[in-house]
């Protein structure tokens, strides 16, 4: 993957930063091979690539998955945000603690979102993922006596397939690539086709897709790039890993059509670590299509090239921020660049990149050959296409949800069982920890773009989290401010000394029992400061839940959230 780096006149500086190749697959090998970093490990491999120690350094101390310590025999991970905040994380923490705080073999650590919402409060034993009602005991058990298995996805479906899936039930599937490759179909109308039916991403921005795949395929510069975001890490979000578990053929097919539209041979699925199971199902169907000949060097007897490789997160909420992922796989820090240029234009190694998310790869073999009307009629209040959600929190069926595009919450909400218990609902979030909360009245808001941003808030990640009547709502916004905190890449100083001191300033306020209408004006300059002049969307919305939990309870009309 190693490519130079070339000079682009308004393009941030690259003082400072090494030429590949990424030296992150060399050190993750050294991890799996050894457990952790060993000191004389980087030494070698600083000599042999003939690259600084200090910048090999930089980047281990960036990441967190990556380990400078040998590890203990039985490492437990344990999730603090806020779907399983509102599951008593807090109260399971602190058992695991009184269980395991004298067991020298037993590590018990507080993380962020595992992306196992639907489980809540969610752990992992050595990095496998286990729930509320998960026999911990003879998880640690097996992991302490190296007899532990590999963890095996969650399956939703019923064996049927979803409503965005245009394969039957053992049908041969990647027809519409077949067609593409046969020469039968031309790659440019699979572009047409998702401009006609106003597919947006879904992984949170909602730029058009189709509009996306023409920017970059009429770029000049060459070699181009495609790479599938499967880095989804925002607390109450785990769509996609529903979708990389039970569709890996729609989400390749559609990485490969973006390949073949814009020109690119070379694609990437970058997936978060803590994706352990799926990421094995996404390599078996890249086996797979490797031995049906549609992937290589003479793809489907095209004479084109196509390769499709996994790229594993070494962790951090920001690679989620698609100029952070591709510094990530460039083998830098995890940093957002500035912008413009987009990675359309100048992506990874400076060469025009496609990156879209899981889902909407997953949603284009079906628009291509059922027509942008098809994908159209399934919407419903206005709403284009179908849509995934994630629904955890207070809920009785907690899991993914895959119905029309513009849905409201209330039929959502009555899909997963209801409020848990019987409960009144307090406040839900329709899109995640970055969208803003909305009180009981926004349960018929479509779940869409523009309704809900009309309601204040925002579709986001596709997460809707469920709050009963009761819940501290300032608590809960503080909790989510608490993951913005941690997971800030520090390069800017408005997030990351902005969210720091908000927190403080929070949790001061909820120490003495404090109210929402008790918030100071210091909360909303720093709301105002860093929405205005953070670098990335982290720090842009760290401090929106806040806000509008601020404003469902009457204060704050005049300051945006």
């Amino acid at each position: 993957m190693a490519r130079a780096q070339e000079r682009v006149p308004g393009v941030e500086a690259r003082a400072g930063k090494f030429p590949g190749p990424s030296l992150i697959p060399a050190l993750q090998a050294i991890q799996e091979r050894v457990g952790w970093l060993p000191r004389e490990e980087l030494v070698a491999l600083s000599r042999d690539v003939r690259r600084p120690l200090y910048e090999i350094e930089g980047l281990i101390s960036f990441y967190p998955h990556f380990r400078t310590r040998p590890p203990v025999k039985v490492e437990v991970h344990a999730c603090h945000d806020l779907s399983c905040w509102l599951q008593g994380a807090d109260r399971r923490i602190a058992e695991l603690r009184d269980r395991y705080g004298r067991d020298a073999d037993v590590e018990v650590t507080e993380v962020s979102c595992i992306g196992r919402c639907d489980v809540a409060p969610a752990v992992a034993v050595n990095e496998a993922p286990a729930g509320a009602t998960t026999d911990l005991s003879a998880l640690v058990g097996a992991a302490r006596s190296g007899t532990a298995g590999e963890a095996e996805p969650r399956a939703y479906g019923t064996g049927a397939p979803w409503p965005n899936d245009p394969y039957a039930a053992g049908a041969e599937r990647y027809r519409v690539l077949g067609s593409v490759l046969s020469g039968e179909l031309d790659a440019a109308r699979v572009t047409a086709a998702l401009k006609d039916a106003g597919l947006r991403g879904m992984g949170g921005a909602g730029f058009p897709a189709g509009r996306k795949w023409e920017l970059v395929a009429a770029q000049a510069a060459q070699p181009k790039y495609a790479i599938c975001n499967a880095d989804e890490s925002e607390p109450g979000t785990f769509k996609d890993r529903q979708i990389l578990a039970e569709q890996p053929h729609l989400v390749l097919e559609g990485l490969l059509l973006g390949m073949l539209a814009v020109g690119a041979e070379e694609g990437w699925v970058f997936i978060r670590h803590e994706y352990g199971p799926e990421e094995a199902v996404i390599r078996r169907e890249i086996d797979a299509l490797r031995a049906a000949g549609l992937v290589g060097p003479d793809a489907g007897g095209s004479g084109r090239r196509l390769s499709v490789e996994v790229f594993t997160s070494p962790g951090g909420y920001i690679l989620g921020e698609e100029s952070a992922l591709i510094e990530c796989m460039e083998g830098h820090r995890g940093e957002p660049r500035n912008k413009p240029p987009f990675p359309g234009v100048y992506g990874l190694w400076g060469k025009p990149t496609l990156m879209n998310s899981v889902e909407t790869f997953a949603h284009v073999p079906v628009i291509a050959e059922r027509g942008a009307d098809w994908w159209k009629a399934q919407g419903t209040n206005g709403g284009t296409g179908l849509k995934f959600f994630a629904i955890s929190g207070h809920v009785e069926r907690p899991g993914v949800y895959c119905v029309p595009m513009g849905s409201t919450a209330r039929q959502l909400l009555e899909l997963a069982g209801g409020v848990s218990g019987g409960r009144a609902l307090g406040a839900i979030q329709p899109g995640g920890a970055s969208s803003n909360v909305l009180g009981p009245d926004g349960l018929d808001v479509p779940l869409d773009f523009d309704p809900l941003a009309k309601a204040g808030s925002m579709l986001g990640s596709g997460a809707l989290v469920v709050l009963a009547d009761g819940t501290d709502l300032l608590a809960a916004a503080t909790n989510v401010l608490r993951f913005f905190r941690d997971e800030s890449c520090g390069k800017c100083v408005p997030c990351r000394a902005g969210s720091a001191k908000a927190h403080q300033i929070l949790s001061e306020l909820l120490a003495a029992g404090g109210a929402p209408g008790e918030v100071g004006e210091r909360i909303f300059r720093l709301e105002e400061t860093m929405r205005r002049t953070s670098i990335c969307g982290l720090g842009q919305v760290a401090l929106g839940p806040v806000m509008s939990v601020v404003r469902l309870n009457g204060r704050g009309n005049g300051h945006r959230g």
